[in-house]
Order: structure tokens, then C-alpha cells, then sequence
């Protein structure tokens, strides 16, 4: 059977703030199974514990397989590919952020749950999946923006989208609910 993961950002996703179980029960209807984990210390994670529960939990994935990640998913998704030996068909990556953000909810901190120290190895990831698609908003609260998102696209040679006007593409703190996300699925590799 065809595996598709979907990870969460900081805080979860199992509530109507979020298009997962939505995405996870078009991925069922397209023939796949999915895993969607509640990752440790949801809150506050680290990118060395979160990475090896994934590693060692995940279905084995192959070249049909599908990543989707959300907001701190995403840099996760990047260390699981440059850390892995892994061919996938896509990963895509909503509103991810790449480079410390500032926190809007604690003036003078930064945002970096899920960034690897010494950054990321981009040649590494290159080729570990068929696709890669980096989505993200002008508008997101949490600066999870296009601006972070371009020079990534372009060093990975992936494809980007702008969903112009879109937040955080899912939010509590903010109050953005996206309990579906039709554009996400306009972008999934999910025919044979």
C-alpha cells in the first residue's frame, strides 16, 4: 500500500484549526495509508528527539510515499530527507519557516523549534524526492512568510506556491481556521 505522513507544527493539529484528519481522509480515499503522529513535547520540541521519533515510527516509505509537514514540520521534513537515504514521490511543506523567526508572543525571543544549528544541506536533499513544494503565505503572523520560503525553493529547485492572503494556513493563537486546504490537494502527487 502507498504511504503518505503528515506532521504537525508546534502545539498539534488534531483540532478544526487544521486541514489534517480532511487531508488524511482524501490521502485514504486516493489508496494510501497514513500515518499522522502526535509528535513528543508538541510545545516545545526538539529537533534531535522529534527527528528519531519519526525515524523509528514512521512507516517505510518508498518511491510512491508522500511528507506533508506544517509550520515547524516543515524544517523536520528537511533534516528526515538530508538525513535519510530516502527516495520519495513529494514532499510538501505548508508554511514552513527555515532561519530563526521572531516569536510574536514573546517579545525579544526567537522562533526555532525543529531548525537544525549548523542549517541545512541542501545538496543532500536534493534528490530525496521527486518533488518538493515549498507553500506559504505574504500574510503569515508568525513569519512563516514567502520571504522565508524563496531562497529555499530555489536551493532546492522546488516548486513554490504563493497562497496569497492565507495566514498560517491554520492557527489557534491567531484564530485562523482552515479545516480544509483544496489547495493542498490541487497540489498532491497522489495519481500513480
Amino acid at each position: 500500500m502507498k504511504q503518505a505522513v503528515l506532521l504537525h507544527g508546534t502545539g498539534g493539529s488534531d483540532n478544526d484549526y487544521f486541514w489534517f484528519a480532511d487531508t488524511k481522509a482524501y490521502l485514504e480515499s486516493k489508496g494510501y495509508e497514513v500515518w499522522w503522529p502526535l509528535l513528543p513535547h508538541t510545545n516545545k520540541p526538539k529537533l534531535e528527539e522529534t527527528l528519531a521519533f519519526v525515524e523509528e515510527n514512521m512507516p517505510v516509505l518508498d518511491e510512491e510515499s508522500i511528507i506533508i509537514g506544517h509550520s515547524s514540520a516543515c524544517p523536520l521534513i528537511l533534516s528526515l530527507l538530508e538525513n535519510n537515504m530516502l527516495h520519495i514521490k513529494q514532499a510538501v511543506l505548508v508554511s514552513g519557516y527555515y532561519a530563526p523567526i521572531p516569536n510574536p508572543l514573546e517579545e525579544g525571543t526567537m522562533q526555532t523549534n525543529l531548525l537544525p544549528e549548523d542549517g541545512f544541506d541542501y545538496d543532500r536533499i536534493l534528490g530525496s524526492a521527486d518533488e518538493i513544494v515549498l507553500v506559504n503565505s505574504d500574510n503569515d503572523p508568525w513569519g512563516c512568510t514567502d520571504k522565508q520560503a524563496r531562497p529555499v525553493a530555489e536551493a532546492l529547485e522546488a516548486k513554490f506556491v504563493l497562497a496569497k492572503g492565507m495566514g498560517h494556513m491554520g492557527s489557534g493563537t491567531f484564530n485562523q481556521p482552515m479545516p480544509e486546504l483544496p489547495l493542498l490537494k490541487d497540489l498532491l502527487a497522489t495519481s500513480s
